[in-house]
């Protein structure tokens, strides 16, 4: 008797772990994706696992990216205008604010004066950091009053996109016609140097350790790397097309780079610099968000109105998210469980 009870307990850890070995691992922590839709002008609350919308929030002309505060109350949308970068059109001077419980716009900050603010980064000082084309500089906010603190020079036109260093010492900005990238002294507020890259580059993104800058030229199929100690660059990425965006896993492994003109996504091995596999993507995909936990990552196609959902683990895509034309800017919102 007890030797059968014995082999029987044996016999269901067995199992258990065996059913634990295959079990596939679910997203984590529970949460939406927060989208601007620049062409409906919203702002886009979106269930991932069950791909439907839960809200849609009416916000200026245009709102192309989104950030989100750090507790996942409030939404911040720079109001960039009715153009793209360097073209002629509407100048935007304001950032909506949408509160995420409520679903609604509640307030407006208004910069003052014409700027086509676009990126918008929360530092660990609570302080919101937000890219100022028209006056060449990092707009400082300070969101519990919503009033603007300061201006950081970039010395360059044109500066699209931002992202900051994990202290939140630095600030690094993409300069497109420039094709540079600006090194921002976040607590003296003060431009360091600037870096040339090519004649002309979109987008910039950070590895997890902080250690690198990629920046993508627009007139070759390659990324620049940037060493974050030396503000120099050290290597290039080459790549079958030229990359409009990028954005690097948690684990630093590989950095993923969307061609926005191939329609593909590009895995890139961060040790060898070499791309190691090519993935179809919507129709003109314009930006990468990997969710907490990282294993999924989402790819915003502005023209195909799509969103790409892809699984890092086996690599595969699974069925996106169809939404409208003009998806762009992602955030992620977590939902207490």
């Amino acid at each position: 008797m007890h030797l059968r009870l014995s082999l029987l307990f044996i016999s269901l850890a067995v199992i258990a772990s065996a059913g634990l070995k295959n079990a596939k691992p679910s997203p984590s922590p529970t949460g939406v994706l927060v989208v601007a839709n620049q062409k409906e002008h919203t702002l886009l609350v979106i269930d991932p696992d069950n791909r439907r919308e839960l809200a849609k929030v009416p916000v200026g002309v245009n709102g192309h990216e989104v950030i989100v505060s750090k507790d996942s109350r409030f939404a911040y949308v720079p109001i960039y205008g009715n153009s793209g970068v360097g073209r002629p059109g509407t100048d935007g001077s304001t950032i909506d604010v949408i509160d995420l419980r409520e679903r609604k716009l509640v307030s407006t900050i208004d910069l003052g004066k014409p700027l086509r603010p676009h990126r918008a980064e929360f530092g660990p000082d609570g302080l919101l950091y937000v890219t100022a084309e028209l006056a060449r500089a990092v707009d400082v906010i300070d969101p519990s009053t919503r009033k603007v603190l300061a201006e950081v020079p970039t010395g360059a036109p044109e500066s699209h996109m931002l992202v900051l260093s994990h202290d939140g010492s630095r600030g690094y900005t993409a300069n497109v016609s420039a094709g540079s990238v600006s090194i921002l002294d976040l607590v003296n507020r003060k431009l360091i140097t600037m870096i040339p890259v090519a004649k002309s580059i979109q987008r910039i993104s950070i590895s997890p350790d902080g250690l690198r800058l990629f920046t993508h030229d627009q007139d070759a199929p390659r990324i620049a790397v940037i060493d974050t100690a030396t503000n120099k660059i050290t290597n290039w990425i080459d790549l079958p097309d030229v990359a409009y965006a990028s954005a690097s896993t948690p684990d630093g492994r590989w950095l993923l780079a969307v061609s926005m003109s191939a329609n593909r996504l590009h895995v890139v091995d961060l040790q060898t610099l070499k791309v190691v596999r090519s993935l179809e993507i919507p129709e003109r995909s314009s930006e990468i968000l990997i969710r907490p936990g990282g294993e999924i990552a989402y790819v915003s196609g502005t023209g195909a109105g799509k969103i790409a959902v892809l699984d890092l683990h086996s690599w595969k895509l699974q069925d996106p998210i169809a939404l409208t034309p003009g998806v762009d800017g992602l955030a992620w919102a977590s939902v207490p469980q």
